[in-house]
C-alpha cells in the first residue's frame, strides 16, 4: 500500500513538471509566432513594393491602364474561351483607351493563331489588339499532374503559375475567367491589382460532398473510395477543410460574376459575398442560328421520313461530360428500334467537341473503343476541334441536341442546340433544369432526363413525335433563348464590371 502511494505522488510530480514544462514555454512560442508573423508580412510587403515598382515604371512608358485575364487553356474551344473573347470584345468597345492582357498556357502558337482559331471557332473578331503572355508552367495546373489530392494539387499549382504571371505582368486589374480562385489573394495581396472574376464552375461543391458522404462512384470519386467506410470519411474531411480555403481565397475578389443559378447559390455558400456577387449568363451565339426557319425542316412529308435522323452533342471531351452515358443510351435507342425504315439504320450520333490535350486525345480513343464494344461504330461519329461553321451545319441537320453533364454549371453547348432547332435531352440537374430547359411561356421546350434507361426512353419519344409537335417545342426553345445572347451577356458582363473599370487610374 506504501509502494502504491509512493508510486501515486511520483505520477503527480512528473505531471507537474510536466505542466511547468509546457507553461514555460507559452510565452516563447507567442514572441516566436509574433516574430515569424512580422517576417512573413514584411516579406509580402517587399514583394508587393517590388512588383508595384514593375507597374508604375510600365505605366511611365505607357501611362493607360491595363486588364489582365487569366485564362491558361484559351486557344481551346469550350464555352469558357467563348466567355472569354465576347468579355474581351464588350471592354474593348466600351473602353478603346484601356489595354488588354491574356494570360496563357498555350505552346507552339502565336497571339494572331490564337485570335484567329477564336474567329473560326467562335465568330469573334476583337476590335483592338491584345497581348499574349504565354506562361511556360501550365502542367502545374494539369488534372494529370496530381493523381491524388487533385483539387488540392491543382489549386497550389495554380498558385505557382498565378505567381508566373504576376512576376511576368503586372496588371492595373486582373480578371480570373477560368476559375482558379486561388490565384486571386496573390494579385490582390501581392500585386497590389484589383481584381474580379467570372465562376464557370465553384471547385468544391455541397454536390461534391453529397456524392462522397452518400458513397457513389463518380468520375471524381473513385470506386475503391465509394467502397471503403473510413476513406469516404476521410476524403468529407478533405473536402470541408478545402472548401473552407476555398472560400477564403474566392472572397477576396472585389467583383464576382456566376454563369447560372446552380452556381450562384454554391458560390454564395462558399465565398459568402452576396453583395458584389451576380448572375451573367454566358454569351451563346444564338442569332447566327434563329436566322434559319424552322418551317423548312417539315416541308414535304415532314421529318419521319428522312432517310436519317442524327442526334449531336457538343461539348469538349472531358470526363464530367459523360460521353459514355451517351454512347450508352444511343445502343439502348438502336436495340428497341430494330431494323427497317425508319429503324436503326436511320439514326446517327454525332460527337462534336474539342481536345485540350493528350489526355482528352486519349479520351476519344477510349470511346472509339467503348462505340467498337458496343457494337455501334457505324452509327456513331466524332468530329473533333471543328469549325464554326460545320458545328453550325450539323446542329441545323439535327434532329435531338444531346447532353449528359451531371450539374453542368449552364450549358452553352444547350442552348446552342435549341436556337438550331434541335429538339433539346438534357441532364436533369444543374443549369440545364433550373435555367435552360424550363417552361416558356407554359410551353415545353425539351426534355430531361438522368440515366441511360431515361435518355433511351426520351429520344424513342421524340422521334415518334408529329413533325408538327416537335415544331412547337422548337419554337418554344428558340423564343426562349434570347436571354442568352451575346447582347444581353455584353450589358450584364459590363454593368458589373463598371465598378472596377471606373476606378482604373
Amino acid at each position: 500500500m506504501v509502494g502504491h502511494d509512493h508510486h501515486h505522488d511520483y505520477l503527480s510530480l512528473c505531471l507537474c513538471d510536466l505542466i511547468r514544462l509546457l507553461w514555460s514555454m507559452v510565452l516563447p512560442c507567442v514572441y516566436l509566432s509574433l516574430v515569424l508573423a512580422l517576417l512573413l508580412f514584411l516579406l509580402v510587403m517587399g514583394v508587393r513594393i517590388w512588383l508595384q515598382r514593375s507597374r508604375k515604371a510600365r505605366l511611365a512608358q505607357n501611362s493607360s491602364p491595363t486588364v489582365a485575364f487569366f485564362h491558361p487553356y484559351c486557344n481551346a474551344g469550350g464555352g469558357g474561351e467563348r466567355v472569354l473573347w465576347c468579355a474581351l470584345r464588350a471592354l474593348q468597345n466600351r473602353y478603346p483607351n484601356v489595354s488588354f492582357v491574356v494570360y496563357t498556357g498555350d505552346q507552339g502558337v502565336t497571339g494572331e493563331q490564337i485570335l484567329e482559331g477564336a474567329q473560326q471557332r467562335f465568330n469573334i473578331r476583337l476590335p483592338h489588339p491584345v497581348t499574349f503572355i504565354f506562361l511556360k508552367n501550365r502542367l502545374l495546373v494539369e488534372a494529370s499532374s496530381y493523381p491524388h489530392f487533385t483539387l488540392l494539387g491543382q489549386s497550389m499549382g495554380s498558385m505557382f503559375l498565378g505567381w508566373e504571371a504576376l512576376t511576368a505582368f503586372v496588371p492595373d486589374l486582373y480578371m480570373d475567367s477560368m476559375g482558379y480562385a486561388f490565384t486571386l489573394p496573390i494579385f490582390r495581396y501581392l500585386g497590389g491589382c484589383r481584381v474580379g472574376s467570372y465562376v464557370h464552375y465553384p471547385t468544391v461543391s455541397t454536390d461534391m460532398l453529397s456524392v462522397v458522404r452518400e458513397r457513389n462512384p463518380r468520375f471524381n470519386n473513385a470506386d475503391y473510395i465509394s467502397a471503403n467506410p473510413l476513406l469516404s470519411m476521410a476524403k468529407v474531411m478533405y473536402y470541408c477543410a478545402f472548401a473552407l480555403i476555398y472560400g477564403l481565397a474566392g472572397s477576396c475578389s472585389d467583383v464576382v460574376m456566376v454563369n447560372s443559378t446552380w452556381t450562384l447559390g454554391h458560390i454564395l455558400a462558399l465565398w459568402r459575398a452576396p453583395s458584389c456577387t451576380g448572375v451573367v449568363y454566358p454569351p451563346c451565339d444564338v442569332r447566327s442560328f434563329l436566322n434559319i426557319p424552322l418551317e423548312d425542316e417539315v416541308e414535304g412529308e415532314g421529318l419521319d421520313d428522312k432517310k436519317c435522323h442524327s442526334i449531336v452533342s457538343v461539348g469538349q471531351f472531358r470526363p464530367e461530360k459523360d460521353h459514355r452515358l451517351q454512347i450508352r443510351a444511343f445502343r439502348k435507342l438502336l436495340d428497341r428500334k430494330g431494323v427497317g425504315p425508319g429503324g436503326r439504320d436511320s439514326l446517327r450520333l454525332v460527337l462534336i467537341g474539342g481536345c485540350r490535350n493528350q489526355e482528352d486525345d486519349d479520351r476519344v480513343l477510349m470511346l472509339r473503343g467503348l462505340c467498337q464494344e458496343l457494337g455501334v461504330t457505324e452509327r456513331v461519329e466524332f468530329k473533333l476541334n471543328v469549325p464554326f461553321d460545320e458545328l453550325k451545319r450539323e446542329l441545323v441537320d439535327a434532329t435531338i441536341g444531346l447532353h449528359t453533364m451531371w450539374n453542368e454549371h449552364f450549358g452553352i453547348g444547350v442552348v446552342e442546340c435549341m436556337a438550331a432547332g434541335t429538339v433539346i435531352l438534357a441532364h436533369k440537374s444543374g443549369g440545364p433544369k433550373l435555367d435552360i430547359v424550363v417552361p416558356y411561356e407554359g410551353g415545353q421546350t425539351g426534355f430531361l432526363a438522368d440515366s441511360e434507361d431515361s435518355y433511351a426512353t426520351a429520344m424513342e419519344t421524340i422521334l415518334a413525335l408529329s413533325p408538327s409537335a416537335r415544331l412547337e417545342i422548337r419554337r418554344n426553345a428558340r423564343r426562349s433563348v434570347d436571354r442568352f445572347s451575346d447582347q444581353e451577356f455584353d450589358t450584364s458582363f459590363l454593368s458589373s464590371m463598371e465598378s472596377l473599370m471606373g476606378k482604373l487610374e
